[in-house]
């Protein structure tokens, strides 16, 4: 069934309700007298209005098609007849008017009732409108068939205010429509009412699913509730807002965005809450995926750890004991072994026990430092006498490799405040590795000083096979071995001895560093800070003030 338009009009004059203009009274008289029926007045009535109007038909596979236009509103659109009647929006329209037309329609149709609207304002068109009264035309079962647009003239369109109001409009709407970040702007009552490309197309949903629904409707259900407080809160008070939230999309799916919120208040003190969206799902994801990793790493380094120090502990109890009898039955303490093999194996086997507990006592105290559970016994450290100690023992160790060690420390050189056990370890570890790689007959050289700046530096230099450059920082990393020449010094070892050094010099705020070349041999440099140096001697110090 059909719907039929209706018009007000007046026996002398047809005024528009929206200006204080009207027809002259003889015209409109002379109007009346030709007129032979009702359709043709009406007719007439429509096409002369003074102002822009034109009736639209919802399809739904094609949108809204406009059936009837009149004069004005063809100016408005600045087309010919032909190009409007019948045609949907998207047709005649420029992107922009037609997506605000279309948005209008549909609040229209959802509320069932008459909307005003702005016009889009800085959209060139030969006639100024202010906005648009929009009505849903009923048939007799109620069901909207049309609807009745009627423009608003402009009567302000003169005043320059107006003008730059209408720039200002017409940027942000430009914003809202082509940004790339999902943008929604809620009512009072937490509905939304603009909702701009970007938002349909990331998440999915349809524009007139969007368009008057509430925007609690969008979140998971476990924070729809305090959603829809904050949002009241926010409308209240005026304050912003952002955080995170999970939103539903249209295939079911849910998406983490980081969102933030603004209230704006327009005339007659109504606040609206625009909202952005920035989808972080994948970011989200990708945290997740790390801190799994991260929690995998660092239970698997607590295993390793607990399991070293199980096995440092278990294994160290027996080799004590191999330990212990093999120097009794090599000292022959209760008699002679017999045949002359025998003692030579005891030898043996008591070197090979006495390495692999040092090996194991490398691995304890790394797991040790690893887990931070190792704690200094800090007291006064002679460094001249200890270095002399350690430079004695190794040069023992050394004998029969025609080796040849050199020490230079400086005189009246001040004691450091440090673990004694824990220096005197580092400095093992570093001799050792100067025997291990040294050439026999080649010299280690061992001197200690005070920098400039008054902090303490140790240097253990040797004229050994070296360190490739590239290769340095690896022999730092736990287990670390970059030489595969065990040829050259027939020993092997964990790899430990420069990381543990390392890390004691650490433990003391020092710093540790190597320069080295393959072939050319290597230097250890150990500088321990000033706040680890005690006083100079006397002797020493009356010494600089003289000089």
């Amino acid at each position: 069934m059909k719907a039929t338009l209706y018009f007000a009009t007046s026996e002398y004059a047809l005024f528009s309700p929206f200006t204080d203009r009207s027809f002259p009274r003889p015209d409109f008289g002379r109007r009346l007298t030709k007129m032979n029926d009702d359709k043709d007045f009406h007719r007439i009535l429509f096409e002369r209005m003074a102002v822009p109007r034109f009736i639209v038909k919802r399809n739904k596979d094609s949108g809204f098609a406009v059936t009837g236009v009149n004069d004005l509103a063809l100016r408005y659109f600045d087309l010919p007849k032909e190009q409007v009647v019948g045609r949907t929006l998207s047709e005649f329209m420029i992107p922009e008017k037609a997506a605000h037309f279309g948005q209008c329609f549909e609040v229209c149709f959802k509320k069932r009732q008459s909307v005003s609207v702005q016009a889009l304002p800085g959209v060139p068109s030969p006639v100024k409108v202010y906005g648009f009264y929009i009505s849903p035309i009923k048939g007799e079962e109620g069901e909207i068939e049309f609807l009745d647009i009627i423009g608003q003239p402009d009567v302000t369109d003169q005043s320059i205010l107006q003008r730059e109001r209408d720039d200002a409009i017409s940027l942000v709407t430009s914003i809202f429509e082509v940004s790339e970040v999902p943008i929604t702007v809620t009512d009072h009552n937490g509905r939304i009412i603009r909702v701009n490309e970007s938002f349909v197309r990331i998440f999915g949903w349809d524009r007139a699913e969007l368009l008057n629904a509430e925007i609690t409707g969008l979140v998971t259900p476990d924070e729809r509730e305090e959603m829809q407080r904050r949002h009241e809160e926010f409308i209240r008070t005026g304050l912003h807002s952002s955080g995170e939230l999970k939103l539903i999309r249209k295939n079911g799916s849910i998406a983490n965005v980081l969102f933030t919120t603004a209230t704006l208040e327009l005339s007659q003190r109504r606040r609206f809450q625009v909202s952005t969206f920035i989808d972080i799902t994948l970011r989200k994801q990708m945290e997740e995926s790390l801190r799994f990793a991260k929690d995998q790493a660092d239970a698997a380094n607590r295993a390793k750890s607990a399991f070293l120090a199980n096995m440092s502990h278990e294994l160290r109890t027996p080799l004590n004991a191999i330990i212990g009898f093999s120097e009794m039955m090599a000292k022959e303490t209760f008699g002679p072994l017999g045949h002359g093999k025998y003692k030579e194996y005891m030898s043996d086997v008591l070197s090979s026990a006495a390495h692999l507990l040092e090996i194991i006592n490398e691995v304890l105290d790394m797991s040790k430092i690893e887990a931070g559970r190792i704690e200094l016994d800090e007291t006064k450290v002679d460094v001249k006498e200890l270095l002399e100690t350690v430079t004695r023992m190794m040069a023992a160790r050394a004998i029969g490799t025609s080796l040849q060690f050199e020490t230079i420390i400086r005189e009246g050189l001040p004691d450091l405040y440090a673990d004694p056990r824990l220096v005197r370890q580092l400095l093992i570890n570093l001799f050792t590795n100067a025997v291990k790689f040294s050439h026999a007959g080649g010299r280690i050289t061992v001197t200690a000083d005070l920098l400039p700046d008054g902090r303490m530096q140790i240097m253990i230099s040797d004229e050994g096979i070296g360190i490739p450059r590239e290769k340095i920082q690896q022999a730092m990393e736990p287990f670390g071995q970059v030489s595969d020449r065990h040829d050259r010094t027939n020993q092997q070892g964990t790899g430990l001895g420069l990381p543990l050094a390392k890390a004691m010099v650490e433990l003391h705020g020092g710093l540790l560093s190597i320069e080295s070349e393959e072939g050319q041999g290597t230097k250890v440099f150990i500088t321990f800070p000033v706040t680890r140096i005690l006083a100079r001697s006397k002797k020493l110090a009356s010494r600089e003030s003289l000089s």
